[in-house]
């Protein structure tokens, strides 16, 4: 069964076609602030077709870890769904360990508008915010 957290954090609910992950329960979910929800609702409509924001975690950038954005149309079986307004992000079980008590942010900003994940897993990051280390 897969895991669909609330955006208020609220409880996981239970899709009976997908496995369930048992240490998904335990573990803090990745949250998703208003900016970001909003700026995600936006890419999705301007493409015209049903995608979902995917944020992962992959090995790599000067840092050792580097995240990665991209819009998907497939939900994996292991894959978290978080829901805000018409937002929707998915987030596989491997990333979200690395992910864990995370929150996604949209700043628009001088030097350019993106997409920034607030981590506490984090103990160093590359001058971009694009990479991360853990210990």
């Amino acid at each position: 069964m897969a895991a669909t957290l609330t955006p208020q954090g609220g409880p996981l609910q239970f899709e009976a076609d997908r496995p369930y992950v048992a240490a998904m329960d335990a573990m803090p979910g990745f949250a998703l602030t208003d900016r970001a929800a909003q700026r995600i609702a936006e890419i999705v409509a301007a493409e015209g077709r049903s995608a979902t924001l995917r944020v992962a975690v992959l090995a790599g950038g000067c840092s050792g870890f580097q995240y990665r954005f991209e819009l998907n149309e497939t939900r994996q079986p292991d894959d978290l769904l978080i829901e805000r307004g018409s937002a929707r992000v998915l987030v596989d079980s491997a990333s979200l360990n690395l992910l864990a008590g995370a929150e996604l942010d949209y700043t628009d900003e001088l030097m350019g508008s993106h997409f920034a994940v607030r981590n506490p897993n984090a103990k160093s990051a590359c001058g971009c915010g694009t990479s991360f280390s853990v210990d």
